[in-house]
């Protein structure tokens, strides 16, 4: 197996059933995963602990990081003043110990990490239509209506560019996605094994 860990890029639309299959993922995954905690200027949520689900941010101690290239990807999110960025701290330590690092970010994220690491492996989660993504944002009784269609206007976006994307997976069925995105998994890992 490579000295080197590697890195997979999981990104989907908001909805999409992506943070489930990402959690199943990380317990089945025939090699071992860890899960790159991003960082954020927004305030903790619930139980939320800075460290495990997000590194808490003031906005200077953000932009500060920013100036020092200390993100390989970050943005401000929905023009609301908050930003999201994953650490290059947190990615590179993981790879340089050898270990399997999953990223979920956004498409344009993506873009950005693949200029950095051209062998990540990239795989997007897509809703079986649109229409389907639709009920189940509406279905779970949180969002406005404006909100909806704010997220299915992203949906859209993220769709037209899951081309990018190593693989694409439909999560029509939620064991059937975490099956393939474990077989993806195998089949790099045999891949890096011929390659070294």
């Amino acid at each position: 197996m490579n000295k080197l860990g590697r890195l997979i890029i999981l990104s989907g639309p908001s909805g999409v059933g992506k943070s489930t299959v990402r959690d199943i993922v990380l317990e089945k995954s025939p090699v071992p995963l860890k899960l790159s905690v991003s960082a954020t200027t927004r305030p903790p949520r619930g139980k939320e602990r800075h460290g495990v689900d997000y590194y808490f941010f003031s906005d200077e101690q953000f932009q500060e990081t920013r100036r020092q290239n200390g993100f390989v990807e970050c943005k401000e999110v929905f023009g609301r003043n908050v930003w999201y960025g994953t650490l290059r701290s947190e990615v590179e330590s993981h790879l340089a110990a050898g270990q399997w690092v999953m990223l979920e970010i956004d498409v344009d994220g993506t873009a950005d990490v693949v200029a950095q690491y051209p062998d990540a492996i990239t795989v997007f989660i897509a809703p079986p239509s649109l229409e389907v993504l639709e009920n189940r944002l509406r279905s779970r009784g949180t969002e406005t209506d404006e909100a909806v269609r704010n997220r299915l206007s992203r949906a859209q976006y993220e769709m037209e560019r899951s081309g990018f994307y190593r693989y694409r997976i439909v999560n029509e069925d939620l064991d059937t996605a975490v099956k393939e995105f474990c077989h993806i998994i195998s089949q790099e890992v045999l891949t890096g094994e011929k390659n070294d």
